[in-house]
């Protein structure tokens, strides 16, 4: 009789929010997951208990995104707990989902502000892939997570959108350079969601939250629930022939 070898994800962010779903829902689907977290190791760790109450095996780590200096550091931390863990220091999905907001108009947005949109939504993305790709085994998945302001825009977020449009066209070169080893790259673009994302402005301003759900085609805001069952999926063997896609995640938002 023959076992099937488990799978592993690295899911960046993964302590809260969408993340914190996205590793959830991997591990119901019968994934192990190493997540990471950047300040709030107690929610990470909420989380690791979590997933193996589920039977899955969990790590969380600390990692700060928009630091490429540390990424050397994080892998060899990374590989040694996989090889402890597993016997090797290969993982099969990396998700790039780690993230902060901004709220700023255009004509108001600093130097400094745009330089945080930039190393944490495009920057960190391209160069933790790029790092990541020895320890990604052959076949694996790439999830990079972008947002609906990649096509419609709110006053407000030209930087944050600007880095996720440029995210969204990375991929696809992520899927076209990497299919020779069978590694497939896809977006997942949610709509606006109830978390505490960018201070919560979904989740606590009623008035927003409305404006929402009426700009929306079923009705309400996203949850964080509406969303890592998607990425599940794009990990799943029922998505291998998905590659090089924006799937947005929003209940029919701005169509």
């Amino acid at each position: 009789m023959t076992t099937t070898k488990s799978k592993t994800a690295l899911v960046t962010g993964g302590s809260r929010g969408l993340g914190r779903d996205m590793a959830i829902n991997l591990a119901k689907n019968g994934t192990d997951v190493v997540l990471t977290y950047n300040s709030n190791k107690e929610k990470a760790e909420e989380v690791v208990t979590e997933i193996q109450s589920l039977g899955r095996k969990a790590i969380a780590l600390q990692l700060n995104t928009r630091n490429v200096s540390t990424f050397d550091t994080f892998f060899r931390q990374l590989s040694g707990r996989l090889e402890e863990q597993n016997g090797n220091a290969s993982f099969d999905f990396l998700i790039n989902n780690a993230g902060t907001a901004l709220y700023a108009p255009f004509a108001e947005t600093t130097e400094e502000q745009f330089d945080g949109m930039f190393n944490i939504h495009l920057k960190g993305v391209f160069f933790l892939t790029q790092k990541a790709l020895p320890f990604i085994n052959d076949g694996g998945r790439i999830i990079n997570i972008s947002s609906g302001l990649a096509r419609f825009s709110f006053p407000g977020s030209s930087a944050y959108g600007s880095m996720k449009g440029a995210v969204e066209v990375l991929t696809r070169y992520m899927a076209k350079e990497l299919g020779a080893r069978g590694i497939a790259a896809n977006v997942v673009a949610p709509g606006a969601i109830e978390t505490d994302f960018g201070g919560g402005r979904v989740w606590d301003n009623k008035e927003m939250n409305k404006h929402i759900a009426d700009a929306t085609a079923l009705g309400r805001a996203g949850l964080p629930e509406d969303i890592g069952g998607v990425v599940a999926f794009l990990c799943s063997e029922n998505a291998r022939w998905i590659n090089g896609q924006r799937i947005e995640v929003s209940g029919g938002m701005m169509m």
